[in-house]
């Protein structure tokens, strides 16, 4: 039952976010420049959560632009109505539907659907993680200096040792590629297919990273904090790799030179 209700939650999103592909609509800012949200990202958080409140009317619940409804439950839903408002205000099709279920503070279930290149990936703790119903796994590199990464930047500069730019900075020079597409979830979801190698960003919010973060591990991936830590949602640092990489990429956002 759960996972039905996740995935008509995450299909019914996904299909408002289509539906807006080509029509307009308004846009305004939260805080720091071009920290956007559109009336699509509030139309598809009302529809996930009336889906969940109409199958699980006493579950918690956690979305990015209604904040918290807060129930005496064992189940959270984490939501991202739209990860990647940016990319989808500007018609660039790199964004998504993400959602997450705690149960007893563990993650369990996770979704992010991509619907404009009709890529939704799943994972269910303990099962795997699936892109279009077919099982996925991390890559095998095994050197950070040919691996492919990813990462993204805050909206308002985080001005701390080994920041954002002072970490990218280290790649690059290397000629490291290191790409930054907009959308945490997506990153992570390249990472749980073996498309990046790892990934990594010093500021997430718990719906950023929900879902993508166990369908790394599904993956066979890791994901910690900044400080090679467990991974915790809630926590804003992220270190998601292959496994293979993780303590190399793990030195470098921490100081170490390549």
């Amino acid at each position: 039952m759960l996972k039905k209700v996740l995935i008509e939650a995450a299909e019914t999103a996904a299909s408002i976010m289509q539906e807006y592909s080509t029509r307009s609509f308004t846009i305004s800012n939260k805080e720091g420049l071009n920290n956007l949200v559109t009336e699509v990202d509030h139309k598809c958080e009302d529809a996930i959560i009336s889906i969940i409140k109409n199958n699980f009317p006493s579950h918690y619940i956690l979305s990015e632009e209604s904040g918290e409804i807060i129930q005496d439950s064992n189940y959270k839903w984490i939501i991202d109505p739209i990860d990647g408002t940016v990319n989808f205000a500007n018609r660039i099709p790199v964004c998504c539907v993400s959602i997450g279920i705690e149960t007893d503070g563990k993650m369990e279930m996770g979704v992010v659907y991509n619907p404009f290149v009709n890529e939704f990936f799943f994972a269910q703790r303990g099962y795997g993680a699936t892109l279009n119903d077919q099982l996925i796994h991390v890559s095998k590199s095994d050197n950070v200096l040919t691996s492919c990464l990813a990462t993204g930047f805050p909206y308002t500069y985080l001005d701390m040792q080994n920041g954002p730019l002072e970490v990218f900075s280290k790649f690059i020079r290397k000629g490291v590629p290191v790409r930054r597409l907009g959308s945490a979830a997506i990153d992570m979801c390249y990472v749980a297919a073996g498309r990046f190698d790892g990934y990594y960003e010093h500021k997430l919010n718990a719906w950023d990273s929900a879902a993508a973060f166990l369908i790394i591990e599904e993956a066979g991936g890791k994901v910690t904090d900044l400080k090679g830590d467990p991974y915790n949602p809630y926590k804003h640092g992220i270190i998601a790799s292959n496994g293979l990489i993780h303590d190399a990429l793990l030195a470098v956002v921490n100081g170490a030179e390549l």
